[in-house]
C-alpha cells in the first residue's frame, strides 16, 4: 500500500500578497515599456531597460505568468473603420436583485460596439460604451438592442461630442 504524502503549500505573507509586491525597478520599466507599445521587440525593449534579451525575455514571461499582462492586443483607430461616434449610456434596472444585475450583464455582452460596461454607484446601476457609425446607427441599435435589455427601467444616453483623453495605460509607479 502507497503511502499518502502531505504537502504543505505555503500562502504568502500580507506584504507579499500586496499590489506591486515583488517588482523591482526593471519589472516597472518593462510594464511601462509593453503599456506605451507592445509591439516592441525583445531585442529592443532589452536594450532599453539594460537586460540581455535572454533575460528580458525570462522576465516579461514572469510579468504575465503573474497576471500583470492580460494579453497583447492592437488598438484600432474607430473613425477609419466607420465607427467615429462614441455613446455613453446610463442604465437604471428596475430591480436590484443577483438575478436582474446577471441578466442585464450578460445580455449587455451581445450588444454590438459595446467597448465597456460598468457597474457603478450612484444614481445609475450601469454605464455602458457603445462606438457607432452616426446618429441613425445608433438610432437602430438602441431601438432593436438597447431598448429590450433585460430588466432595464431607464436608460440616458450621452453623445460624445469630444474625446479629451483616452488611454490603456497605468500608472505605474
Amino acid at each position: 500500500m502507497a503511502s499518502k504524502s502531505t504537502t504543505k503549500v505555503r500562502l504568502p505573507s500580507a506584504a507579499a500578497r500586496a499590489p506591486g509586491a515583488g517588482l523591482d525597478r526593471v519589472d516597472r520599466a518593462l510594464l511601462r515599456l509593453l503599456q506605451r507599445d507592445a509591439s516592441v521587440s525583445n531585442v529592443a525593449l532589452a536594450a532599453k531597460v539594460h537586460l540581455s534579451p535572454a533575460a528580458c525575455l525570462r522576465r516579461v514571461e514572469r510579468l504575465k505568468a503573474m497576471g500583470l499582462v492580460r494579453r497583447v492586443v492592437a488598438l484600432l483607430d474607430p473613425v477609419p473603420l466607420g465607427l467615429g461616434m462614441r455613446v455613453v449610456i446610463g442604465v437604471v434596472l428596475d430591480r436590484s436583485t443577483p438575478q436582474s444585475f446577471d441578466d442585464c450583464e450578460k445580455a449587455v455582452q451581445k450588444v454590438p460596439g459595446c467597448l465597456d460596461c460598468v457597474v457603478v454607484t450612484g444614481e445609475f446601476d450601469y454605464f455602458v460604451t457603445i462606438r457607432t457609425q452616426d446618429n441613425e446607427s445608433f438610432n437602430r441599435l438602441h431601438a432593436a438592442e438597447l431598448l429590450f435589455l433585460p430588466g432595464v427601467r431607464q436608460i440616458r444616453t450621452f453623445v460624445v461630442l469630444k474625446q479629451v483623453l483616452s488611454t490603456t495605460e497605468l500608472p505605474i509607479a
